[in-house]
């Protein structure tokens, strides 16, 4: 086998049998084709294998040319969140449901991993979303989001008013239950059960979708990827939860403006050669089901 990368980094979660079985599996794999491995330290005590290079995910990022991330896609937007400040290449194995972005099956994934390690895959470079604020007159970063920004009351039983401006323009009010704010990748999460469209992952835009709105008119807008979305609040209100990825959450204080535009951190997701994301959408939306081209 032909090494394009020299040093490859397993990622994953002790909390499953499958998951750890797989790295497990993964790991003696790639040492018996001559690579180095660093694995994930949450995982290491759970595996039983002497003298293993481990270290966290943003020393896998540091020091690996690849990283496999093994479970679904909730441990990859985990991972992508640190490896993102990095160059690394990242794909990963498929342990959970859905799967748009661990887009490798794990009962064939050393087929399929053969062929990845031997050059043949195809890269996609994706955007992440930023959400900061201003202290002062200098930017204070508070996240990054691969998935989507969802603004939307801490209690169940009242909306939010926000006031949305689209590079320093007013659009409009969001007089709702939340608000998203979503990159392409994100448009098969959270937003597509909120009835917003599929964007295709390269395409260069931002989604904001209203969340159960007050108005019958509105509507999901995209807009271009290097426009800045501001966020103000005409009412005082601490009781509003700002979620990233549904991982990184806190309270905002509605007396600050918030601000939401493209990362200058991107991410490298490498799939098969056969990887077609139209064929990904049939599968796992169970489009034409019982159709045969």
């Amino acid at each position: 086998m032909t090494n394009n990368f020299n040093t490859i980094g397993i990622i994953g979660y002790s909390c499953c049998k499958k998951i750890l079985f797989v790295c497990k599996k993964l790991y003696y794999w790639l040492d018996k084709n001559g690579y180095n491995i660093i694995i994930d330290d949450r995982i290491i005590n759970n595996l039983s294998i002497d003298k293993i290079n481990n270290g966290n995910v943003s020393y896998i990022g540091k020091q690996a040319d690849l990283a496999i991330v093994v479970g679904g896609d909730g441990n990859m937007l985990g991972a992508i969140r640190s490896l993102a400040y990095y160059k690394i290449k990242i794909i990963g194995i498929n342990c959970g449901n859905l799967g748009f972005l661990t887009d490798i099956n794990y009962n064939s994934l050393l087929q399929q991993l053969s062929e990845i390690l031997s050059g043949n895959y195809i890269v996609e470079k994706r955007f992440l979303l930023e959400v900061y604020y201003i202290l002062n007159g200098k930017k204070k970063k508070i996240s990054n989001a691969i998935n989507e920004i969802l603004l939307r009351s801490n209690s169940t039983r009242s909306m939010i008013n926000i006031l949305v401006y689209i590079d320093n323009k007013f659009a409009f009010l969001n007089y709702a239950d939340g608000l998203i704010i979503s990159t392409p990748t994100g448009s098969t999460a959270y937003s597509l059960s909120g009835g917003g469209p599929i964007i295709t992952p390269l395409v260069k835009a931002i989604m904001l979708l209203p969340i159960f709105p007050h108005t019958l008119s509105s509507r999901p807008i995209i807009i271009k990827n290097t426009s800045i979305v501001k966020l103000s609040f005409p009412r005082n209100n601490n009781n509003i939860k700002v979620s990233c990825d549904n991982q990184v959450n806190f309270i905002l204080n509605t007396k600050k403006k918030i601000y939401i535009c493209s990362s200058n951190k991107y991410f490298n997701l490498i799939h098969p050669t056969k990887y077609n994301y139209f064929n990904l959408l049939r599968k796992k939306l169970f489009w034409l089901k019982n159709y045969k081209n």
